[in-house]
């Protein structure tokens, strides 16, 4: 009789490995975006304090219309008294910050000369824009 014993290898499919792959690497990257991380639960510290924080405190907010005219908190000023007016709002928080809501056909000096001021009066500044509506 003719029979011989045939030896096969033992083959391991691979070929839909690659899309499950892909597949789980875009679940976990599409998950990791979804996590925040102010929503784990961490059990703080307690603090007792004789001073109490403000933390209320408005920001100042300076304006500069189209045809170059200033605001700081809604009250026109001129630019040569826009460092002092800023200062006066300043002068009273401990950590100032300074919203500014420029005209989009402005110019970046425009922009620079208002934050030089902040910078020289140690305020945080910050630029003020519109939602864009996904467009």
């Amino acid at each position: 009789m003719g029979l011989r014993k045939q030896h096969r290898d033992a083959e391991v499919s691979t070929d839909s490995l690659n899309d499950i792959m892909f597949f789980l690497l875009l679940f976990f990257l599409i998950l990791s975006t979804m996590v925040s991380p102010n929503a784990i639960k961490v059990n703080l510290p307690n603090a007792k304090s004789k001073e109490t924080i403000d933390n209320n405190a408005k920001p100042i907010h300076v304006a500069v219309s189209k045809d170059r005219k200033f605001f700081v908190n809604s009250v026109e000023v001129d630019f040569g008294i826009l460092e002092q007016e800023i200062s006066k709002f300043s002068a009273q928080q401990a950590e100032p910050t300074v919203v500014m809501h420029l005209d989009k056909n402005l110019t970046i000096q425009d922009q620079v000369d208002i934050m030089t001021i902040c910078n020289k009066l140690k305020c945080k500044t910050v630029l003020a824009t519109t939602a864009s509506n996904g467009k």
